[in-house]
């Protein structure tokens, strides 16, 4: 079965979806991913003593502010109006992972917002703690689960 790509015409041209009569939903994205990184550089950022500062403090407003302008980031991404987004960090063995989630009552997913904020959050990471460790590697950012819309409930396989 194949599916017809949303953004594209019948011509196969790039195009906005058009979302004017679809009726507004409660709808919730999470996305993920991680950084890898030597043990100085965790350590560092473990005990809030990095070159730049508080680096997941930063990585969480850089991610923030990054899923409000994804639209701006992503050419045929809707503008919409954020009802919460959420970035939170989780030690882990070699590294940081990273989970931000945004959600609304629109017309339109926030699954790009969630990837955004994530991607985001790794990017300033890195920036903030690459004097301790420019080797740092950046990955498995995906969506984890989403919620609301016509396709209801997802959750990624393990």
């Amino acid at each position: 079965m194949s599916k017809r790509l949303t953004h594209l015409d019948e011509t196969g041209a790039a195009h906005m979806v058009d979302i004017g009569a679809k009726a507004a939903t409660a709808r919730k994205a999470v996305a993920g991913g991680v950084i890898r990184m030597s043990a100085d550089a965790l350590a560092a950022i473990k005990a809030g003593d990095a070159p730049k500062g508080d680096v997941l403090g930063t990585a969480r407003i850089a991610a923030i502010m990054a899923a409000k302008r994804t639209s701006d980031l992503i050419p045929l991404c809707h503008p919409i109006g954020l009802d919460s987004v959420d970035v939170e960090f989780e030690f882990a063995e070699g590294g940081v992972r990273v989970t931000a989630s945004a959600s609304l009552t629109g017309k339109t997913g926030v699954e790009m917002e969630a990837m955004v904020a994530a991607s985001v959050a790794l990017l300033t990471i890195y920036d903030m703690a690459k004097a301790l460790d420019k080797g740092m590697v950046i990955g498995e950012v995906r969506l984890l689960e989403k919620f609301g819309g016509k396709s209801g409930h997802w959750m990624a396989p393990d």
